[in-house]
């Protein structure tokens, strides 16, 4: 019997063995007898054909109903999307208002097939969703409509980070209600926090699989707005002693750690040397995934070794997801995948990261749509082609066994 997917298959005759037809013929006569009655026992349960395909309720009463002592095992494993940054512009917003508030949905018709096929998806919510009710606003001071966290659950977020340069665009009421809001949708966030004891509190996501995930995430700065005395929890800043610290808290409880970093350069298409240092550092703690977020541009993949023999995958740009920056490379982005597998060897348990894919997306300006880049056509993109290979040569430069999804 194996596994495939979440369903059950059972392969082979359930109902039959081989025997050995031994010599004796009071044994092979009694052995005869018991096949019969096998046979008949069988055809008197509900049993599953060869190569039938069962749902977990139908598995369940069959399990009810004659249990299976012994199933071959599979590997446990998870799979992860993480998509780029979210920074909703006025110009965005003003397209998604209607009658009765604001509605993204539309927006995210495209891509929403891509997001709700993995056990947990996670996103860079940039621009912090205060609500209507402190007045909505644009750049350089940010905020936007509580209805951006409703798209991201409906197509299937299901963790968000809040540490970045907009964090604390406007102020402390803008972040409570926002992480008011993530609560009342029950959508997890990370990297800034309503009080100490919620960023004492790490993300941890339990999976079916039996694979538990920590979340971490930090920035680089807010754009010069300083914290509120006594309240340095409403964001993370990136420190290495204190990263270090959450860390080994978050291996404590969870088999995979992700780290969300925002940091880099703005509009610059390869890793800077501290975006480099960091991911470095990370490594050597053992971290497992790097996910990075600011330039608002595509920076490659790559695997880096810490010093224990380790690999941590940096991602160290997924560019922006949904926004109203203009300039093409400003206009691409993307949704990263891989399957996470808990491997054991020599009675030790190991993380496995796999499967690496990624699928480039492109937003329309004033259409505000992401769209995977390999259905676009010459009239939503000139040279639609060549600017999809380039953006897949860039994402694999460091890996060239990236994948690419195009269905």
């Amino acid at each position: 019997m194996v596994y495939e997917d979440d369903r059950l298959i059972i392969q082979g005759r359930f109902c039959t063995e081989e025997f050995i037809i031994m010599k004796n013929k009071t044994v092979y006569l009694f052995i005869a007898l018991l096949f019969l009655l096998i046979l008949a026992a069988c055809s008197s349960q509900s049993v599953p054909n060869y190569k039938k395909e069962l749902n977990k309720d139908s598995m369940q009463k069959i399990l009810q109903e004659k249990p299976i002592e012994k199933f071959l095992e599979r590997d446990p494993s998870i799979t992860l999307s993480a998509i780029g940054d979210i920074l909703i512009h006025d110009r965005v917003y003003e397209v998604a208002e209607t009658d009765k508030g604001y509605d993204f949905m539309p927006f995210l018709e495209n891509v929403a097939p891509y997001l709700d096929d993995t056990t947990i998806t996670f996103a860079n919510q940039e621009s912090i969703i205060g609500g209507e009710e402190i007045g909505l606003s644009n750049y350089p001071a940010f905020n936007s409509p509580y209805e951006v966290g409703d798209a991201l659950k409906k197509v299937g977020v299901d963790i968000v980070s809040m540490a970045n340069n907009h964090t604390l665009d406007r102020g402390e009421q803008a972040i409570q209600n926002a992480i008011t809001h993530w609560d009342d949708i029950d959508m997890l966030y990370t990297g800034s926090y309503k009080d100490q004891a919620d960023r004492d509190d790490i993300r941890v996501m339990d999976t079916q699989a039996g694979i538990s995930v920590a979340f971490l995430a930090y920035t680089y700065g807010t754009n010069g707005i300083t914290v509120p005395s006594g309240k340095e929890y409403l964001v993370n800043f990136i420190d290495e002693e204190t990263m270090e610290t959450d860390i080994a808290l978050a291996k404590e409880k969870a088999d995979v750690v992700i780290l969300s970093l925002h940091f880099g350069i703005e509009y610059e298409p390869l890793p800077s040397e501290e975006q480099q240092d960091l991911v470095q550092f990370a490594a050597d703690e053992e971290v497992d995934i790097v996910l990075g977020h600011h330039p608002h541009v595509l920076q490659p993949i790559e695997w880096v070794e810490g010093t224990e023999g380790n690999e941590t995958l940096a991602v160290y740009s997924l560019g922006n997801f949904l926004s109203g920056q203009e300039g093409l490379d400003r206009q691409i982005g993307g949704i990263f995948k891989c399957t996470i597998t808990k491997v054991e060897e020599d009675g030790e348990e190991r993380i496995d990261i796999s499967a690496l894919q990624f699928m480039p997306t492109y937003i329309e300006y004033g259409e505000w749509e992401p769209t995977p880049m390999f259905e676009l056509t010459d009239q939503e993109l000139p040279d639609a082609a060549e600017h999809y290979n380039d953006v897949k040569e860039h994402m694999s430069q460091f890996i060239p066994t990236l994948e690419f999804i195009e269905e």
